[in-house]
């Protein structure tokens, strides 16, 4: 019997709007005192707040609907053309990034610091394939997000597979948990253990090998995509009820993180309780996103059929645009605003005009970005 797919629209604009949301905290990063590939000459310290509350879940909700989708793609494929597929449209446009799109990042960041002078042509051609970042120069910076995904999918689709063929007595209890009234906070726990006992020890690094608390911690959101969406309608009724209550503890747990980096000094105490407020404040809000999605934007429209096929495209040339452009905004004596401006929308529009007038137009270059054939008709 062949399962009837439905696409999620809501899944798509949500994945939309963090990768735009994604452009924005790029942009942010220019001005707040965190360190960054190139720094305005004035740094808003103000800026860390809206930033820490974006950063918490922008990244987490997008493992989570990658789990999602992942779902649904073994349901039209096998084991093996799967990991081919993953491969195609993970794998070849990092290494397309990382020879093509990343290098111009890191050449403004060694004018910025002074370590080379010269021409793009100059730079490209001499050491921009010497050492690895940051020591280096070889590095996939804002694409780390594509190798981490490749591997989950590796490592967990043989489970997916198995868990998609058979009614197991796992997916069953999920079902029946997340229907209690906190049941669907059972999930928060494994995040804490990991974000209490394993954080500390292993900061971010982006590096893939060594980066042991963030591949935990994502793996673990990307399995909970897969999971909830296996239990069809039971999660959608269950975020549709929990809206409220997840949108509260979400305030709670962010207001109490402030609080925390604001008036307290770091212990065990502080520490443990800071990292139930963290995760719990992660899980509350990509609920609460997912509930009110599922209410307002679960519907088809020419807008979102175009941006979601864009959004990929974007998401690969967006931040070498950025920074191209703070590398001349970042010593003028121009305000927050203007300099934001210009940023914001010098990014949106040329990524725009990249994607639509050149990578659009050229089939050679789809599969370079990611870019699948254009079907007739929607697929799920």
């Amino acid at each position: 019997m062949m399962e009837k797919t439905i696409r999620r629209y809501d899944l798509d604009w949500l994945r939309v709007i963090v990768f735009a949301l994604l452009i924005f905290y790029h942009v942010g990063m220019f001005f707040v005192p965190w360190g960054w590939h190139i720094k305005n000459n004035v740094i808003y310290d103000w800026l860390r707040w809206p930033m820490l509350f974006l950063n918490q879940w922008r990244l987490p909700i997008l493992f989570v609907i990658s789990g999602m989708g992942t779902y649904y793609a073994l349901g039209k494929r096998s084991w093996g053309k799967f990991a081919l597929e993953r491969f195609l449209r993970l794998g070849i446009p990092l290494v397309v990034g990382m020879i093509l799109i990343v290098p111009p990042q890191i050449y403004f960041e060694r004018l910025a610091d002074g370590e080379f002078s010269g021409s793009y042509l100059q730079y490209f051609t001499t050491i921009a394939f010497k050492g690895v970042y940051p020591e280096g120069n070889i590095s996939w910076h804002h694409l780390w997000f594509l190798p981490y995904l490749l591997v989950f999918s590796w490592i967990l689709s043989p489970l997916f597979v198995y868990l998609r063929k058979h009614n197991t007595r796992f997916i069953d209890w999920v079902k029946r948990t997340i229907q209690k009234t906190w049941g669907i906070y059972i999930f928060v726990i494994p995040l804490y253990l990991v974000e209490s006992l394993v954080e500390p020890f292993f900061p971010i690094t982006h590096a893939l090998i060594d980066d042991w608390f963030n591949f935990i911690f994502n793996i673990i959101l990307f399995f909970y995509g897969f999971v909830l969406i296996a239990t069809g309608e039971v999660f959608w009724e269950t975020v549709a009820r929990m809206k409220h209550k997840a949108l509260v503890l979400g305030i709670i747990g962010f207001t109490g993180q402030l609080i925390i980096w604001l008036f307290f000094e770091d212990g065990y105490v502080i520490h443990f309780t800071e990292a139930m407020l963290k995760v719990v404040n992660i899980w509350s809000w990509i609920l609460v996103l997912f509930a009110y999605a599922a209410q307002y934007l679960n519907r088809p429209s020419k807008g979102i059929a175009y941006a979601n096929r864009a959004v990929y495209p974007f998401y690969i040339l967006h931040q070498t645009i950025t920074v191209g452009i703070g590398y001349y905004l970042m010593n003028l004596n121009w305000g927050f605003l203007p300099k934001a401006f210009i940023l914001v929308v010098g990014t949106f529009g040329i990524s725009w005009l990249i994607y639509d007038l050149i990578i659009l137009r050229i089939p050679l270059l789809h599969p370079l970005f990611g870019l699948k054939g254009k079907k007739k008709t929607p697929a799920g």
